[in-house]
């Protein structure tokens, strides 16, 4: 991903944290605001509860590949997905499944039909 998608100061990810607009699901919670922005950012958020270094960097991996193949259909929101811990044994595809579904529920990505 470019570095325009990206939120990387904690300051930032605070304020989207105390907006306190977020979607919960069973293995991500979706944080977000309406970005000031033309585009959206993103960052990730997962916990060392969740594993050792290659496991959490894999599954940031994941999700970044999972914004990346939908960033068409992104509305311009800045947003932080957080990684619950027990995500731990979950594939790509339902991996794909959980987060599409979260930022559908969230109205990050604009309806296809």
């Amino acid at each position: 991903m470019q570095k325009k998608f990206r939120i990387k100061k904690t300051s930032e990810i605070d304020a989207i944290f105390n907006q306190k607009k977020r979607v919960n699901g069973k293995y991500f919670n979706i944080f977000y605001q309406l970005s000031e922005n033309d585009s959206f950012r993103f960052a990730i958020s997962i916990g060392k509860k969740y594993g050792n270094a290659v496991k959490r960097n894999l599954m940031k991996r994941r999700i970044r590949e999972i914004i990346r193949k939908s960033k068409d259909v992104i509305k311009p929101f800045d947003f932080v997905v957080v990684v619950k811990p027990n995500s731990n044994d979950l594939d790509f595809e339902t991996i794909n499944l959980e987060i599409l579904k979260l930022l559908s529920k969230a109205k990050i990505t604009e309806e296809t039909k």
